[in-house]
Formats: structure tokens, C-alpha cells, sequence
């Protein structure tokens, strides 16, 4: 029996057997200023709709040139070792998950001081997989809730766990409670990037494993984005009501990020030709592995923007100001799309290229203008210089 479809035990919830796909909806990091489209309201707090992007562009194809700024204004944390995921915290620490370790640390952003929180329990490292996404329940400033998606020995799985920072340094995590298990694991392609929307549903980007045809199988939960409620089970709205699956035809995503019209954009890792930025809509499939990239065939959709693996390799993606910033891995540099509602308003444009090595994950920071980028060095594929890795403030325009 396929452990994602075993019998709920005590402190967990699993997930039953399932067909199709889910619903989309939106999350929690809108930023809005600067370059968004005249005009622009919040969709509200539902299960968001979204309107098709067919159009795909690369990097200065047939578009204007953008015309933006990228100021690096303090360096935050240095020598964090592996780090992936990032929870800001309504007082303003950032916890931060080391991927190889599975521990968890808080520093705090105007000081860059670093605590020790603890760890999570029952993480195996291997290849890409260990402690990956971090984020805070909707419900944080009542309940106190880290939520985190990490490998085990078996599985991809996500827990919750209450932190606590007036317990002992150490010590500030709780027993986890695990929500979800099952999602396939492998030694590559395991997603992990997990966000709540503005709706409150979980969504969770998962990876093939390198089995491509997993991302096809609407039964397996590899290759997907899910939706779920916090506590692990299909959301009211699904497009399958027992499903969680919300898109399909994924190869790899582990950005996730919504727009000030409640619409999500997810990066996805592409194999040989493209890396891809994607709006996603429920149900749909994004093509993988019968497409990558732009394809121009009925029946799955085309991203809105593309790349050449070696320009961008694409992992954390935040919305500010009007515009969706991508954190590349390979190709070392931080992309912005200027968007016109479903589609870019000017070519996409790249910032820090080749400064601070293999980027992972970049967070709206609350304040109008400012991203937290995370970067990514010491997880066996950079080159670490001293004082790497390191969490940077940047102004943006």
C-alpha cells in the first residue's frame, strides 16, 4: 500500500487514494508598489480564479526593456551552512531551515543575531532532499505554528510543529504532527516549496524524482502542486474533491508566490532547453515531460516566461512591487518580470549575476521595496567563499 493512502494513526493525518486535480488560490507573500498594473485590486480571500497566460516569452524577446534597480543594502546573516527555507515572523526574525542538518535557526533581521530553535525530527539528507520549505500557519499569532516540508528515509513529508521561543535555546520546537506523507522522494526532483494562500489552504510544490512519468499520474502526488487545508487534507474547492492536486505536469517547482489579484506563480525546473515561470490554474498541465517549455500543443499551457537552464535554474520566487523576482541557482543571478496582469510588460532583467553565487530563496520583507534573498553556496553544487551562505537585504525598484 502506497504510504500516502494508510489509515489515519494517532498525530497524523494521511491522505487517501485520489484522481485528479485541485484548486488554486493565493498567499502570503503580495508586496504591492511600484510597477503593477494601473488599476489592480485583491481578489479577496477565497479560492481565486485566474485567467489563462498562453503567451511565453525569453528574456528580451519581442518586449521593451525593463528598466529596474537592485541595491544591496546590508548583509543580514553570514555562515549559514546549507540553508533552503525561510518563515519570516510577524515580529521580524527570520527562521531558517539548514537542508542538510535539519536544523532550524532565528535570526533577527535587524541585528543578525542567531539562535539555535532546534531541529526536525526524522530528516535524511540525501542529493537534493532534507529539510526544505519552511512556513507559519495563517492562524501563527494564535496557535504558533511552523509548518515544514522535508525527505525522510521513506518519503517527502509535512509536519507542524509549535515554536516556542521562550523555551530553552534548542529546545523551541515541538514534537511534530505530520499532516501529509507519501509525496514521492529521490535523490533529485523533490520540490519543497510549501506557502500558505490568502485563501488559508497549504500549497505545496512537489518534484517527479526523476520519474518523469509521475508527473503525468494524477495518482501520485510527484510532479504537482497540491492544495490542502492545514491540516493535510483536500481543500473545500478542489477541482477533485478528494484530490489534492491542484496543477500536474510538473517537473520540479520549488517557487511558489501570489500577485495582488490573488494569482499564483510557480518556477519549475526545466531538463536540457527551458526553465520556466508559470501562472497556474487548477487542473491544468503543464506539460512535463511531453513538453518543456513553450510547445504550442493543446491541452497544456505554456509558460509565461522562459530561460536556458544555465541562465537561471529557478528555486524561491517572491511578488513586490508589480513584479514576480526569481532566485536562480545555476545561473547565479536574481530575474524580475515586470507583469501586465497575465503577462510581462518588459523583458525580463537580471540583477547580482554571478556576485553572490547560486541564489535559493528571496521573501518580500514586509516594507514597500525590500527583498530578503537567500543564497545558496554550501549545498554541494556551489563554490562557498568565506562567510557563505548568507541572507542579504536588497532595495529594489
Amino acid at each position: 500500500m502506497n504510504p500516502a493512502h494508510r489509515p489515519p494513526s494517532k498525530g497524523t493525518r494521511t491522505v487517501r487514494r485520489t484522481t485528479a486535480a485541485t484548486a488554486l488560490a493565493t498567499a502570503a507573500l503580495v508586496l504591492a508598489a511600484g510597477c503593477s498594473s494601473p488599476g489592480a485590486q485583491p481578489r479577496g480571500q477565497g479560492a481565486p480564479s485566474a485567467t489563462g497566460a498562453s503567451s511565453s516569452a525569453t528574456p528580451g524577446a519581442q518586449l521593451p526593456p525593463a528598466k529596474g534597480s537592485v541595491k544591496v543594502a546590508r548583509t543580514v546573516a553570514t555562515d549559514l551552512k546549507s540553508p533552503w527555507g525561510i518563515a519570516p515572523l510577524p515580529e521580524g526574525g527570520l527562521l531558517i531551515g539548514s537542508r542538510d542538518d535539519g536544523s532550524v535557526v532565528l535570526v533577527d533581521a535587524a541585528s543578525g543575531r542567531r539562535t539555535n530553535v532546534g531541529s526536525v525530527p526524522g530528516v535524511a539528507h540525501q542529493g537534493e532532499g532534507g529539510l526544505l520549505g519552511l512556513a507559519l500557519s495563517p492562524s501563527y499569532a494564535s496557535d504558533h505554528l511552523l509548518y515544514a516540508y522535508f525527505t525522510t528515509e521513506s518519503d517527502n513529508r509535512i509536519a507542524r510543529m509549535i515554536y516556542d521561543p521562550q523555551r530553552p535555546e534548542g529546545q523551541q520546537l515541538g514534537a511534530p504532527d505530520t499532516i501529509l506523507r507519501g509525496i514521492p522522494k529521490g535523490n533529485n526532483h523533490n520540490g519543497g516549496r510549501i506557502a500558505f494562500g490568502p485563501d488559508r489552504m497549504l500549497y505545496a510544490g512537489t518534484g517527479e524524482t526523476g520519474d518523469r512519468g509521475l508527473a503525468q499520474d494524477k495518482k501520485s502526488l510527484g510532479g504537482k502542486i497540491l492544495r490542502m487545508t492545514p491540516d493535510g487534507q483536500p481543500a473545500y474547492g478542489n477541482p477533485e474533491p478528494d484530490s489534492l492536486v491542484y496543477s500536474f505536469g510538473h517537473r520540479n517547482v520549488q517557487g511558489l508566490a501570489w500577485d495582488v489579484e490573488n494569482r499564483l506563480w510557480a518556477s519549475e525546473f526545466g531538463q536540457d532547453t527551458w526553465d520556466e515561470l508559470n501562472l497556474i490554474e487548477p487542473g491544468r498541465n503543464y506539460g512535463w515531460p511531453v513538453v518543456e517549455g513553450r510547445g504550442d500543443k493543446p491541452g497544456y499551457v505554456d509558460p509565461v516566461a522562459q530561460w536556458k537552464p544555465s541562465e537561471a535554474s529557478p528555486s524561491g520566487i517572491a511578488f513586490a512591487g508589480g513584479c514576480v523576482w526569481i532566485a536562480s541557482l545555476r545561473g547565479e543571478r536574481l530575474w524580475r518580470v515586470p507583469l501586465d496582469a497575465t503577462k510581462p510588460l518588459a523583458a525580463p532583467e537580471a540583477f547580482l549575476t554571478g556576485q553572490y553565487g547560486r541564489l535559493r530563496t528571496v521573501v518580500a520583507a514586509g516594507t514597500a521595496g525590500k527583498l530578503w534573498l537567500l543564497t545558496n553556496n554550501t549545498d554541494s553544487r556551489g563554490k562557498p567563499k568565506p562567510g557563505d551562505d548568507r541572507v542579504l537585504e536588497l532595495d529594489v525598484t
